[in-house]
């Protein structure tokens, strides 16, 4: 997450939106009327049929993505995927992208179905002749009008003879005539088994005030071990996941949210943010994790476990330069071993060497603006409630919400984290926890004060 000043005034918006206007209307110029087809089939997921039709042009495309809230001055991306889906690379400049961050980007923010792709790249490899076969063998139900490839399948999937799931048609279209392409069927059956089982990620979540680049993104990881039985981990953490969402929104921050992040998708997501051109105009970033975890580890959804320090050195000042010298901070929401703090009564202020845990300044780069903050100290577990989340996630919110109004640092507020979650415990009065945070930060970290009033 990162956080721009609330300085913008309306007329600097209107400004903003014009200069976006004015850089689709130089977009356009470029484009010839079948970049125009080519734009129109990728969009059949995002605008509807009965749009697409009258869509005349690229301007009308963008216009219906503007609408759509598809794509923003604030975040084009959308359309970058497109120009370079189409083959476009050399406007990706007019958006501010490089060929090589779209590529590096596609993997996590890719909006373009891999059904709607697959169809792209099939017809980007059948020929007129092929096209002519294929017709020839479907003439009993095709139409006796000009098409080019793009037009052919868009009818196949319009009168339901192909869908992302029945490729029969398709199967048999290609091995008679053009069978090499089965290799690119293959692929999208391969690429699709693999997300069977998994929830996509979930859509982007806009800044709640206009012109901001924030980012904020957390993973929420469902991973079993050491779940509490016969309770869902998804459904304790519910609450938590909410009161995250809504207090970093409501303190200006745009929220992106990852769900059931494997190892390797984790890494796409690290890259993805390390190199996100939004940082150049933030002054913060946060990141936070949901998850199981042991000391100085985090567990992914696929039990593959990753040290806290790894997560935290892709925004070092040398990888993530435009970062350098903004406040980073992350929040840890799991267990750090398998230890139970015991209650203890206030007097018995004497502690066994044995059983002091190692010291979690370890898991912080040595590079300076640095905030770790986890649920509870290392070698032991952290808890939640069935109903309300975990005690550190809802302490978090509640201190957010009550103490950035008070204009009170980001150290304040988690010392007094530390104090409410140190005094709650379990039902029986026999678990504590015990939150704890190390950081390398130069200089006070203060949020502005929302204008709004947060409810939930």
């Amino acid at each position: 997450m990162t956080s721009q000043g609330q300085s913008l005034n309306s007329t600097l918006n209107d400004n903003c939106q014009v200069n976006f206007r004015e850089t689709l209307l130089s977009i356009n110029s470029c484009l010839g009327d079948q970049d125009v087809e080519r734009l129109k089939f990728l969009c059949r997921d995002s605008i509807t049929s009965k749009n697409l039709e009258k869509c005349g042009s690229a301007l009308d495309i963008f216009e219906y993505l503007l609408a759509e809230e598809c794509m923003t001055e604030e975040d084009p991306f959308f359309l970058a995927e497109l120009l370079y889906t189409i083959k476009q690379k050399v406007l990706l400049r007019h958006l501010r992208y490089t060929k090589e961050q779209v590529e590096n980007w596609l993997p996590v923010r890719r909006k373009v179905s891999l059904f709607r792709n697959l169809l792209y790249d099939l017809s980007e490899d059948i020929s007129s002749e092929n096209l002519k076969s294929m017709i020839f063998l479907l003439r009993e139900s095709i139409p006796k009008v000009q098409m080019t490839s793009l037009s052919f399948l868009a009818y196949l999937e319009k009168q339901e003879k192909i869908a992302e799931d029945n490729l029969t048609l398709l199967e048999d279209l290609c091995k008679k005539v053009v069978p090499n392409l089965m290799r690119k069927i293959d692929k999208y059956k391969r690429e699709k088994a693999s997300q069977v089982g998994a929830p996509p990620v979930a859509k982007e979540t806009e800044s709640l005030h206009q012109g901001e680049k924030e980012l904020f993104c957390r993973s929420d990881i469902n991973q079993l071990l050491g779940a509490l039985p016969q309770v869902s981990w998804q459904e304790e953490h519910a609450q938590s996941n909410e009161c995250l969402r809504r207090v970093f929104q409501w303190l200006g921050f745009s929220v992106n949210i990852y769900v059931n992040v494997t190892k390797g998708r984790l890494e796409e997501v690290l890259q993805y943010f390390q190199t996100h051109p939004g940082h150049a105009d933030g002054d913060c970033f946060v990141f936070c994790v949901l998850t199981h975890g042991k000391f100085g580890a985090v567990y992914s959804s696929d039990g593959s476990l990753i040290p806290i320090r790894q997560i935290m050195s892709h925004f070092t000042a040398q990888k993530c330069p435009a970062l350098a010298h903004k406040p980073k901070l992350f929040f840890i929401q799991a267990c750090q071993g398998e230890e139970i703090q015991p209650s203890v009564s206030i007097e018995a202020d004497a502690v066994n060497p044995e059983h002091v845990p190692p010291s979690l300044q370890d898991s912080v780069p040595v590079e300076a603006d640095f905030l770790l903050g986890l649920a509870t100290v290392p070698g032991y577990v952290s808890f939640r409630h069935v109903e309300e989340g975990s005690w550190y996630i809802q302490s978090l919110y509640n201190h957010l919400k009550d103490l950035v109004p008070r204009q009170e640092d980001i150290l304040s507020i988690l010392t007094a984290v530390n104090d409410d979650v140190s005094r709650q415990a379990d039902k029986h009065g026999t678990k504590k926890q015990m939150p704890q945070p190390a950081f390398t930060l130069r200089k006070k970290v203060v949020f502005p004060v929302p204008q709004e009033e947060l409810l939930l």
